[in-house]
């Protein structure tokens, strides 16, 4: 009788345990990142893996529009007084579903694009590309920032009652955390993970 309680007890762990690991899955996740210098420009170039609970795959399926939003920003510590932010950038990344055509449709800053699966979908998303974040004009050579950069589900643009429905549910509420790095106008800018 023991030995069957104990085999319960550990299959239950181990289901916990792979619910669990799949629960920790979903979200954005940043990849990678770095910035380059292109004659007076900082252009981020940027991955995120995105990964929707299966309700908001659902919700896009039947026609909700999903909003993601880019963060960028820049600072500078001082000591005598608040932090400087030299730069701030956001972007927002629109994904909706074309039941006609049967294709996904992402759009950002003029740029759109049409993916046959929501995997294909989620990568365009999550693909940034020579995104101008800073005018070398905004920083000082000389000096060292810390720059930060996030994503996240945008849940203002949701149709309302899906806002009231992100509130109560922690399945709708999808984002990354702030990546902080050093930044240094002179130097190597790239960060892998």
């Amino acid at each position: 009788m023991s030995q069957c309680i104990k085999q319960f007890i550990l299959c239950a762990l181990m289901s916990l345990s792979l619910f669990s690991a799949a629960v920790s899955a979903e979200g954005i996740k940043l990849k990678s990142a770095d910035l380059e210098r292109v004659d007076s420009d900082w252009l981020l170039n940027a991955t995120f893996q995105i990964e929707l609970t299966p309700g908001l795959e659902d919700a896009v399926q039947k026609g909700v529009v999903l909003y993601f939003q880019t963060e960028f920003d820049l600072t500078r510590s001082r000591w005598y007084w608040f932090d400087e932010k030299p730069a701030l950038a956001q972007r927002l990344t629109r994904l909706s579903y074309q039941p006609m055509t049967q294709q996904y449709r992402i759009a950002s800053e003029g740029f759109t694009f049409s993916a046959k699966t929501m995997f294909e979908a989620l990568q365009a998303v999550g693909s940034i590309g020579g995104w101008r974040v800073i005018d070398n004009n905004q920083i000082d050579p000389s000096k060292s920032y810390t720059a930060a950069l996030r994503m996240t589900l945008d849940l203002s643009k949701l149709p309302k009652p899906f806002q009231v429905n992100a509130l109560n549910n922690r399945d709708w509420n999808v984002t990354s955390d702030w990546l902080r790095f050093p930044f240094l106008p002179n130097g190597p800018n790239i960060i892998k993970r």
